[in-house]
């Protein structure tokens, strides 16, 4: 039996729109879903006492689990839906589920973050150090609805994107829609002294060479997923901002998660952390090795 896809409730509006979102992408794709809520309260409040008296926040956490399991019932009765409240923070329980998912679907806020924030702080942490697809549910409601009929993927490097690319293949697939892959181009304004004479036209090798880069990207994955319809995209500009300017019209925008040490711990890379907080639409963030 294939891995859950796994969602994170915390009873918030962002939340249930994460849980529609994972109903409908586990019926698409024919998996079980799994729903949890990340609780302490058995740090706080102690082992439950035996009688009718149980502490107000297992109350609460049992209510949002099941909540959210009677609200996914009334959306797809036919789904497998298994539930379970953890007691841990929600940074380390989801990151312990993604060892088991096939991908981790989140809100981009939850319960009690700051309403200017762009990404929840959960969401951007587990993108960061999970070891499976982790899929921040945002955007407008003709992306949350999949209207655009239109998976964005974006790539950088052929090797270090293949799980984003198979991802994006395989979700294209599910959905019967068109699969665009980007690949963002420009031309350094300093070129290193070692590099070779570049032709007249160096405008025109810079593409070339994006082309290349997306060819070998997508050979082995197109040829896995020969239904899938293509459109191939060079587009000259930074490549965070390329993607959040095409994520207009898509219903997913799909990245590989080029993990760097920052200020604040380990981060996605620029282009999904832009991505998280920027996109108009949900965003899958594939670790290479996914």
């Amino acid at each position: 039996m294939e891995h859950p896809l796994t969602v994170g409730t915390d009873g918030s509006a962002s939340a249930l729109r994460s849980l529609d979102w994972a109903v409908d992408e586990a019926a698409r794709r024919g998996l079980p879903l799994r729903i949890v809520h990340a609780s302490r309260w058995e740090r706080y409040e102690g082992t439950a006492p035996q009688g009718p008296e149980r502490p107000g926040e297992q109350v609460l956490a049992e209510n949002i689990v099941a909540s959210a399991v009677e609200h996914a019932r009334g959306r797809h009765a036919d789904l497998t839906i298994s539930a379970e409240v953890l007691a841990d923070d929600p940074v380390t329980a989801l990151l312990n589920e993604g060892l088991h998912a096939t991908a981790l679907v989140l809100g981009s806020r939850g319960r009690g973050e700051v309403a200017g924030l762009l990404l929840g702080s959960v969401g951007l942490a587990v993108a960061a150090r999970a070891r499976c697809p982790v899929i921040v549910v945002r955007g407008d409601e003709a992306a949350l609805a999949g209207t655009h009929e239109r998976v964005l993927l974006g790539v950088t490097d052929p090797a270090d994107d293949l799980p984003a690319v198979r991802f994006a293949f395989r979700t294209a697939e599910a959905r019967g829609c068109t699969l665009e892959a980007v690949c963002a181009w420009h031309r350094p304004a300093h070129e290193p002294p070692d590099a070779p004479p570049l032709p007249a036209d160096a405008r025109r090798y810079h593409e070339q060479q994006a082309a290349e880069v997306l060819a070998d990207a997508l050979t082995e994955a197109a040829g896995e997923h020969a239904m899938v319809r293509v459109h191939r995209a060079l587009v000259e500009g930074p490549a965070h901002k390329v993607l959040v300017h095409r994520a207009a019209a898509a219903d997913l925008l799909v990245v590989g998660a080029q993990r760097r040490h920052g200020h604040f711990g380990l981060r996605p890379g620029r282009v999904a952390h832009t991505a998280l907080c920027h996109a108009a639409c949900p965003v899958a963030v594939v670790p290479r090795h996914a």
